[in-house]
């Protein structure tokens, strides 16, 4: 069974999409479409823009959402088994499944950018790769540790993301450390993606999202919320609407679509981040990139 899957933020980089938008009319109507919804060029700084262009809240999230729908779209025959998408990348998991329109789908990976970035300036927070410790450890370390520290990332095995208040993460890394992680890195992060200081952002996109039609997939959709796959349409919108406070279950998704009969995955969008991790959660089932 053929699972494809999509990436989130961290997989942007300068001339993303350019070269599916020289080869295929189909991709640059979809990209000059991009640019009509979101008011500004966002391909000019997708294909030509530098790494610190591509960090702006207001680019980061609809870039990578917008060279995966449209890469997803340009495949031949397009007939997932399953999919998923890691954080931003279940949006576009959902508008390559025909859940959403790539309109709307823009439209609220747009919002959820916006609510994010407001919802970050709120508090002084940020993120923790914790590489090489067992996940026990974390999360017991992440429920003793003052202040808000909660697993954000279960991304493989021996990595896991912390996310939460800044000196409660930093105090946290330093107790991991001394407990035998490998490393215990600060992330170059706007603030405390998937914890409970997204609950601002959480309640807008709530209203969002709910005034969205929602289609039947034509393929179970494993959530970062649950881990399972998803065919009904009111339970995609609540899981979707958790997602920014609760944490991605990316190995138990990865483990539970190999259980339930993958046995190949097609990475679609820019990067090859969740090629890498599928590889250190499971090396017999293949990962490849999408290419066009």
């Amino acid at each position: 069974m053929k699972a494809f899957i999509f990436p989130g933020q961290g997989s942007q980089f300068s001339g993303m999409g350019f070269d599916l938008y020289q080869k295929n009319e189909k991709a640059k109507s979809l990209f000059h479409t991009a640019n009509d919804i979101l008011k500004f060029n966002i391909t000019k700084i997708m294909f030509e823009g530098s790494e610190e262009d591509l960090k702006q809240t207001n680019v980061t999230q609809p870039a990578i959402f917008i060279h995966s729908t449209i890469l997803a779209k340009c495949i031949n025959n397009f007939m997932p088994d399953m999919v998923a998408g890691h954080s931003l990348g279940e949006f576009s998991a959902l508008v390559a499944t025909n859940v959403l329109s790539f309109e709307d789908g823009l439209k609220l990976v747009m919002k959820r950018a916006e609510l994010m970035h407001i919802a970050c300036q709120e508090h002084s927070s940020t993120m923790a790769a914790i590489i090489g410790l067992d996940t026990e450890t974390i999360n017991k370390t992440c429920e003793l540790t003052d202040g808000i520290v909660v697993p954000a990332n279960y991304n493989s095995p021996g990595q896991i993301v912390i996310s939460g208040n800044r000196k409660s993460i930093e105090n946290a890394c330093s107790t991991l450390s001394e407990l035998g992680a490998k490393r215990a890195v600060i992330l170059p992060v706007a603030g405390a993606f998937h914890s409970p200081l997204m609950s601002s952002a959480e309640e807008e996109l709530e209203e969002a999202i709910n005034k969205i039609q929602f289609n039947k997939p034509i393929c179970p959709i494993y959530q970062n919320v649950c881990a399972k796959g998803i065919l009904i349409e009111n339970e995609l919108k609540q899981n979707l609407i958790k997602q920014l406070t609760a944490p991605v279950k990316w190995q138990q998704t990865i483990e539970h679509m190999i259980h339930e009969g993958a046995t190949e995955f097609f990475e679609v969008g820019p990067g090859n981040v969740l090629t890498g991790l599928n590889r250190r959660i499971n090396r017999v089932i293949p990962s490849n990139k999408v290419h066009i």
